[in-house]
């Protein structure tokens, strides 16, 4: 089992949120109303992991193992949210999201396969990591600069529980972990083609609901990721490379293959989809 190592591993790092925030260096001089509306942003996103980990459970009900994780995943996801929540409390708490926001981005998430669904978001974490220190960088208040910056480490965190999870598919099930890998990869890192990142939140999860289907579309502000990147924060080329290569570099060591470009691991998916008997086309 990976559970009980993960475990630790994240126990012996977690921070504590009265202990390692210094809430007494905040300095309102330093923070704007539209900075502040992008925390209560970060905030509700952050709260979607709950019905991420409802969908979690429901398809991981054969690998107990992984759904254990998920108990350790869930706390520290939701106490993103919780910092971020307090953050506005304390000093900005016209901006503290209400129950009913929260609400609001729990809904259900179609079954989908466990293996595409992980690199999912093993990339969504990756993603992350890189949004929050680059958010970290935009904020000219100390505090939530600082808690930013811890919230980008857990992500990364997150990211190495999920790949080691993936190192175990890939031994149990071969190619077709591969493959499932591969596809996702290619979605994930190909910015350039479909001209925006994608990350879990803003992907179509429920057919019955759409277009009002994705975490971002259920925010008080459904525009908001596009200008909190684009127009705040500047989440620019040079970022956008950083998660890209990121992504390359892990798996060119899950598949033991040099990945220097998404056109590498194009060429990857499809050698893996000739070797399956399988139109190098296909989905």
């Amino acid at each position: 089992m990976l559970y009980p190592e993960i475990f630790k591993s994240l126990e012996r790092v977690r921070w504590n949120m009265e202990r390692d925030i210094p809430w007494d260096a905040f300095d309102g001089t330093l923070l704007t109303d539209e900075q502040a509306a992008t925390v209560k942003m970060n905030a509700i996103t952050e709260w979607a992991a709950l019905p991420a980990t409802e969908m979690f459970l429901r398809d991981n009900v054969h690998d107990s193992d992984f759904s254990a994780f998920m108990s350790v995943w869930f706390f520290e996801e939701q106490k993103h949210s919780l910092v971020l929540m307090e953050y506005l409390r304390r000093f900005r708490p016209e901006f503290a999201p209400t129950e009913h926001e929260l609400h609001a981005v729990r809904f259900a998430f179609d079954p989908a396969p466990p293996q595409e669904t992980l690199m999912l978001h093993f990339c969504g974490e990756i993603r992350l990591n890189h949004w929050y220190r680059c958010a970290a960088e935009w904020h000219t208040e100390p505090v939530i600069r600082h808690i930013y910056t811890l919230v980008s480490r857990d992500e990364a965190r997150h990211a190495g529980a999920y790949l080691q999870y993936m190192k175990r598919m890939i031994a149990a099930l071969g190619d077709e972990a591969r493959a499932a890998f591969a596809k996702i990869g290619m979605l994930m890192a190909n910015s350039a083609r479909t001209r925006k990142p994608l990350h879990p939140t803003n992907l179509h999860v429920n057919q019955e609901m759409f277009p009002n289907d994705t975490v971002q579309s259920r925010l008080p502000d459904p525009g908001w990721l596009e200008r909190w990147l684009d127009e705040q924060i500047r989440f620019d080329a040079e970022w956008e490379t950083r998660v890209v290569n990121m992504i390359l570099k892990n798996l060119s060591l899950l598949f033991d293959s040099t990945l220097a470009s998404v056109q590498d691991l194009s060429r990857y998916r499809k050698s893996l989809l000739r070797g399956a008997g399988r139109p190098a086309e296909a989905a």
